[in-house]
């Protein structure tokens, strides 16, 4: 009954997405034993231990960092470069850009930057389409996280509904143990056959068949909730049972189509389909801006340093210009026969020669510059209409990948809705079967008593009430369940009984 459950309502996602914080079901105890668990306690080891979410977790976290990277990319970006560099023989020496005859050492540095200005509205729509996929795997944690609660809480159901059973087999064993004993006496008595002894030894027999049965359902279900909590399985767990209240069988106060409404605007695999083809929508324009022109602007320091340079260097001191005769000793002229050396003037810079360290021809070399680059696509191969049309068929995929998330809400609302109410009449139509066995069997053991009818008589009207208490208790749970199962559709806190 309870895989029929599972099957039918894959959104019965976890008595609500919000039971680690409130709490699903009225609990009664506040204090708890060693190794008892609530609902939440499952839930909350359930989600702390599973390595799927854990994963989904990492994913979330991989495109947050994308998309916080990206909105970097409106800065510009700084780099700095050092070069070292040793040659020998004939070389040109980097700081005079002549050639020399001799080993050169030579260092140089650069620092940097670039800023892109304009691309097309490609920065702006990346951040854009980053930000949507780091909203999309948020949704989709939130999914993963619901079915791993759904899964947990369907088990903590299996286990408390199999404690039920066991206290009605219990039950029936102990209420088949007075009748044997009873009987015995009056066999012994002479007032029945022993026969009738012997088919009630038998109905006891069934009854504690019953009881195994039901105790080896409960430790099933026990090894299905612990694997869901990742607890090893020779591990001892008890749970907290739930308070649920017999179903009052009212008419759910929402329409299907009020309680659809209201999923599509809660579920959060909803929320991510739509805001997948809101990012599809972003790519298009993202693969659009390839086409358009880019503007980037880009300016650095450079520097350099050369052993070849020398180490001493007239420098200027800016205060003006010496001008110098010099007389030649070997070039002259003939003036009247006489031989009249050349005079030369020369007009130099005052200054003085300096020494140059390694920081000051640094420094001495220096320069900048600073560049604005545009760059306009021409032809590439018509690699930007591909890309665009690719990116307008990823669109279409999302568009229809909401519609299938839509319709499966759609099914799923509706199959829950059908099986409440159909819980529902079980529920009734069992409560009423139980009420007339109960009374079928209070006579049939007034008349077995008195001798009117045999054991065979008396175990059938025992078995058919045995049969009707278990449904009875598996039919309030179904119907319970199923009411809140509409409950979390309508975003409805799912605590109250």
């Amino acid at each position: 009954m309870f895989n029929s459950l599972r099957r039918s309502s894959f959104v019965f996602l976890i008595f609500c997405a919000t039971q680690v914080i409130q709490p699903v079901f009225a609990q009664t105890n506040v204090t708890q034993p060693a190794n008892t668990y609530s609902l939440e306690d499952c839930i909350k080891i359930a989600l702390e231990t599973n390595p799927q979410l854990k994963q989904s977790e990492l994913t979330v976290q991989t495109n947050g960092n994308i998309y916080a990277q990206s909105k970097w990319q409106r800065w510009p970006s700084i780099s700095f470069s050092a070069g070292q560099g040793f040659s020998s023989g004939r070389n040109i020496d980097p700081f005079t850009n002549q050639f020399v005859q001799q080993n050169i050492n030579s260092n140089n540095y650069q620092l940097g930057g670039q800023i892109t200005l304009f691309n097309g509205f490609q920065i702006k729509n990346n951040i854009k389409f980053n930000e949507a996929n780091y909203q999309a795997s948020a949704k989709d944690l939130d999914a993963t996280r619901n079915d791993i609660m759904l899964n947990v809480a369907l088990s903590y159901l299996q286990v408390i509904t199999n404690q039920e059973l066991i206290e009605v087999a219990r039950r029936q064993v102990d209420a088949s143990n007075l009748q044997v004993n009873r009987t015995a006496k009056l066999v012994e008595a002479g007032t029945l056959a022993e026969s009738n002894l012997l088919d009630l030894k038998a109905q006891l027999a069934n009854d504690e068949l019953t009881l195994v049965n039901a105790e080896n359902n409960l430790e099933t279900a026990k090894l299905n909730l612990k694997q869901f909590m990742n607890m090893p399985g020779s591990e001892q767990i008890n749970v907290v049972k739930i308070e649920v209240a017999d179903p009052s069988l009212k008419a759910y106060d929402a329409t299907i189509q009020e309680i659809f409404e209201t999923a599509m605007s809660n579920l959060p695999q909803m929320k991510a389909a739509n805001i997948r083809i809101e990012a599809a929508k972003t790519n298009v324009d993202l693969a659009k801006g390839a086409a358009l022109p880019s503007l980037t602007l880009s300016g650095g320091v450079y520097t350099a340093f050369s052993s070849a340079a020398p180490k001493e260097r007239f420098v200027s001191d800016g205060s003006g210009f010496t001008n110098t005769d010099v007389i030649s000793k070997t070039d002259y002229v003939i003036v009247n026969n006489q031989q009249v050396p050349i005079v030369q003037k020369i007009t130099t810079p005052n200054g003085a020669l300096r020494t140059f360290g390694y920081l000051d021809q640094l420094n001495f070399n220096r320069n900048s510059a600073i560049n604005l680059n545009l760059t306009i696509p021409i032809f590439s191969n018509f690699r930007v209409k591909y890309n665009v049309a690719n990116a307008k068929i990823q669109q279409k995929t999302y568009e229809y990948q909401a519609q299938q998330v839509l319709l499966t809400i759609r099914k799923n609302v509706e199959q829950a809705y059908i099986d409440m109410n159909n819980a529902a009449k079980r529920y009734s139509a069992t409560a009423n079967q139980v009420k007339a066995l109960q009374e079928t069997f209070r006579v049939s053991q007034v008349r077995f008593d008195a001798g009117a009818i045999n054991s065979v008589e008396y175990n059938i009207a025992k078995a058919n009430l045995d049969k009707a208490n278990g449904n009875l208790v598996q039919t309030k749970y179904d119907y319970v369940f199923r009411t809140k199962i509409l409950d979390f559709y309508m975003n409805r806190p799912l605590s109250d009984f």
